[in-house]
């Protein structure tokens, strides 16, 4: 009798089946290789992270960033998709088909020229080689795919124990280059778009705030003035419905909205 890893294992590649049939043309060559890194600048990392490149198909990586040590204690030869879903907390690993399920959904019934468009999000605890569980936020793209089969994704994990200690996963669904997003969503079968409380450009100051930017590093790094930083910031505050900017980082996590 298969155990609980081998379970959520097969349930997951069953899921991810569904999405890909045919093996992949190339192996990850130098062109994706770029465009993996190209991505990964895009992707959200407010502190100690790793990434990798899952291979649907296989249900297996491709490739794992040197950075999983700094974070689970493993070098990145010793991670494989069963060693991964094994270091799991068991409480989450039903959020975590759940939401895999629900990104399956949603991306099967995505226009082609969209699929680059999205972003998927969810949090998990994991259980690191010193027996600590850590809480990482993980986000995904798509990096390798057409127009019937997706065969690779870029996923980044990244430490928030932090900011979010307790709690349940929360997942998003983020659209990127003006497309709507749908923040927390739950059990139910219907997505609903959730309204943005933040304008464009809050929103780029929020993702920075969040990765501890000073006012004076936000306002260099969008060429405008530091007092028009600040004016963002109490916008953003006030939106949000927090006082602090720590509070706002919290808020912003449980929320889903990074």
């Amino acid at each position: 009798m298969p155990n609980q890893q081998s379970q959520l294992y097969l349930k997951a590649k069953k899921i991810w089946g569904t999405v890909v049939k045919e093996e992949p043309n190339n192996p990850l060559e130098l062109k994706l290789q770029l465009e993996l890194h190209k991505q990964l600048l895009n992707l959200f990392q407010p502190g100690t992270y790793y990434y990798y490149v899952f291979n649907i198909f296989e249900a297996d990586f491709d490739f794992v960033s040197p950075g999983i040590t700094n974070v689970l204690g493993y070098l990145p030869e010793e991670m494989d998709i069963h060693k991964f879903l094994e270091l799991m907390h068991p409480e989450d690993k039903p959020y975590f088909l759940q939401f895999e399920q629900r990104i399956a959904d949603f991306f099967k019934n995505l226009p082609f020229e969209k699929i680059p468009k999205y972003k998927m999000q969810y949090d998990f605890r994991m259980r690191t080689k010193d027996n600590r569980y850590v809480r990482l936020l993980h986000q995904a793209i798509q990096i390798d795919f057409d127009e019937t089969n997706y065969y690779r994704t870029l996923d980044v994990d990244t430490v928030i124990t932090h900011i979010k200690k307790d709690g349940v996963p929360s997942f998003s669904i983020i659209g990127l280059e003006g497309e709507p997003s749908y923040y927390n969503i739950t059990e139910t079968n219907t997505l609903t778009l959730s309204q943005d409380l933040f304008t464009p450009r809050e929103r780029v100051i929020l993702k920075m705030i969040v990765e501890n930017k000073s006012t004076k590093e936000i306002a260099e790094k969008l060429f405008i003035s530091p007092l028009t930083v600040n004016v963002h910031r109490k916008n953003i505050l006030r939106k949000a419905n927090v006082s602090t900017p720590i509070e706002l980082v919290r808020k912003a996590f449980q929320e889903g909205w990074m």
